[in-house]
């Protein structure tokens, strides 16, 4: 009788720890995001490579950081309309206009173009430190006069073409480990263009909060990662055959560095 009893209340116990386990598990939804990515070549992939047919000279990647969201978490749509060498007047022109009242999610990395980031490296590999640290410095004050409302202008078209939709603004990924070994630009050009992406990215994550919007900051997942570190690197160097990867993320760079802020942020 004693035996009996004891084997009913294991049996039981069991049955509502497992109870317990299986409430504890969440349901997985049904993906019901329509997402909608915007953006400049650090949205669309450039450097990446796998580059979608139809997106052409924008360049949109499969292994873009938005299209690895839609791979992985399967949203009930998705599209991007990222493109290499946008602006925030192309997003607002070109871009926008894909958004609606049923958009839900919306990631967008833009800024980088309106201060000339492809021009500066050109002059710092060019023509050397001087020449780099005042193009930076010029980039910097234009940034400081412009940049924000260049944003806010982006920002307060994306809500008002999707009010609904949670936001999501993705930044840069700094260039250059600093304190190490390593070849090409000199020590004082590479720390200034750390300082000059900083900056925008800081003017970027300010914006953002005005707005109400999540701000994906990806600078520390990069640590480690980036030009001049040991570890495996995430950022193309200067590419001579391939110029237009130069400092851009690398597939790896999209997969280990961009996606995962990115999700996170998104929800």
């Amino acid at each position: 009788m004693r035996r009996s009893r004891l084997v009913t209340l294991a049996v039981s116990l069991a049955a509502s720890i497992g109870a317990t386990l299986t409430l504890a598990v969440p349901a997985q939804a049904a993906p019901s995001d329509r997402y909608v990515a915007l953006g400049d070549s650090y949205a669309s992939g450039v450097g990446a490579g796998s580059y979608t047919s139809e997106s052409g000279s924008c360049q949109r990647s499969t292994n873009a950081y938005p299209a690895l969201y839609n791979a992985n978490v399967k949203p009930a749509s998705y599209k991007s309309v990222a493109c290499s060498g946008a602006t925030t007047t192309d997003v607002i022109n070109n871009q926008l206009s894909v958004l609606s009242s049923t958009t839900t999610l919306v990631s967008v990395t833009i800024g980088g173009n309106d201060v000339g980031f492809a021009n500066i490296m050109t002059t710092c590999v060019l023509y050397g430190e001087s020449q780099c640290v005042a193009a930076v410095q010029a980039a910097e004050d234009k940034a400081r006069a412009e940049l924000s409302g260049k944003l806010a202008k982006v920002y307060s078209g994306i809500r008002s073409k999707a009010p609904s939709a949670r936001v999501v603004v993705v930044g840069y990924p700094v260039f250059y480990q600093l304190g190490t070994v390593c070849v090409g630009l000199s020590a004082n050009s590479r720390a200034k263009i750390n300082e000059g992406i900083n900056l925008v990215d800081d003017i970027t994550r300010s914006a953002a909060a005005s707005a109400g919007f999540t701000f994906a900051d990806v600078r520390s997942i990069f640590v480690g990662h980036q030009l001049c570190s040991y570890g495996e690197k995430w950022l193309h160097a200067l590419n001579f055959a391939s110029i237009g990867i130069s400092y851009h993320p690398t597939a790896a760079g999209q997969s280990g560095g961009y996606y995962p802020v990115f999700r996170s942020a998104a929800g």
